[in-house]
């Protein structure tokens, strides 16, 4: 028996769950990650990596490696075929998760040699040392840190859109889009 959406029409096929779990994952590090940064000191020129800073760090490694790990599952797993849609939407929708992808990716690398630059040792899982992304006292390094505070407000954006098109299918459409990272129902 084939599930249908609220308007009729065929549910779509569900991404798979390690998907689903990378997705929901990265969401929930997102959240945490924002919400240290908005908690935490500025960040001058003497300032310690201790505290918020240490902990907005930690995180940003995380979510490093799990986007890492979505994009290399992304690549080995094809996406489920999607509701039909106009092909202004198809677009906006690919352009939108391509950016979400290069700015999940960029954005902690931009904050690590930000770091670097500022002789902080970055930590993958607060424990293992990495190497510096920017020599210490580093101009463009410095500078990595502004850029990256202006595309973290970027990214909220491309969420906020991301967030807008899943609640217009949900609840306007009614398609059965937003279902495909949802886990499937029991019949």
């Amino acid at each position: 028996m084939t599930n249908h959406s609220s308007n009729g029409l065929p549910t779509p096929p569900h991404y798979d769950t390690v998907s689903r779990f990378l997705h929901w994952t990265i969401l929930a590090l997102l959240i945490s990650e924002f919400t240290i940064a908005w908690a935490m000191p500025e960040v001058e020129k003497d300032t310690r990596p201790d505290g918020l800073i240490a902990w907005h760090l930690f995180f940003g490694t995380l979510i490093l490696t799990v986007v890492l790990l979505r994009i290399l599952w992304r690549f080995t797993h094809p996406v489920p075929e999607s509701v039909p849609m106009p092909r202004w939407q198809e677009l906006s929708a690919k352009i939108t998760h391509k950016l979400l992808y290069v700015v999940l990716f960029a954005l902690p690398l931009m904050g690590w040699a930000n770091a670097s630059s500022r002789g902080w040792d970055v930590r993958l899982f607060g424990t293992i040392s990495l190497p510096a992304m920017a020599p210490k006292g580093s101009n463009w390094g410095h500078a990595l840190g502004d850029v990256h505070h202006a595309v973290a407000i970027g990214l909220l954006v491309l969420i906020g859109l991301h967030v807008a098109a899943a609640v217009y299918h949900q609840w306007i459409l009614r398609d059965g889009l937003l279902q495909r990272m949802l886990p499937p129902r029991s019949p």
